[in-house]
């Protein structure tokens, strides 16, 4: 049913994404699929790192540790951006063309009255592509 999963992956929050994390690795194995992991940095320095260049090697080694979790076949890419925070629904839903996906797995928040003015970013990419998105609300603890 699906073939390529691709997740949105903010590397400064690799705990609190943990549930998407594991529900990905559940929907690969089932459907034999390809876990594609797109992260936005910005062209500037950042939390994560330095360039571009250095994103996209720490993207790459993350999504390899990913794949000894789940023995799925694993890609990345890497969307720079002037302003990561303001563009990002608009690249993600770029980003699903891009890469070929049929599914897209990713964290939200629970709803808060806020959404109605302000979509979470996962509301929005669900409401703008033709494919499948899975959101994965965080575990409460």
């Amino acid at each position: 049913m699906y073939s390529k999963i691709m997740v949105p992956i903010d590397l400064a929050h690799i705990p609190l994404i943990e549930p998407t994390l594991q529900t990905v690795a559940d929907l690969a194995q089932h459907y034999n699929a390809e876990v594609c992991y797109v992260g936005v940095t910005a062209n500037t320095p950042g939390s994560v790192a330095r360039t571009p260049q250095e994103f996209s090697q720490k993207l790459e080694a993350f999504a390899q540790e990913r794949a000894k979790v789940h023995g799925q076949p694993v890609s990345t890419h890497t969307i720079v951006s002037p302003d990561p925070i303001a563009d990002l629904d608009d690249d993600l839903i770029q980003a699903i063309k891009d890469v070929g996906a049929d599914l897209v797995v990713m964290p939200t928040h629970p709803p808060k009255h806020i959404d109605v003015i302000m979509p979470s970013h996962g509301g929005k990419v669900a409401t703008h592509t033709d494919v499948s998105v899975f959101l994965v609300r965080p575990t409460k603890g």
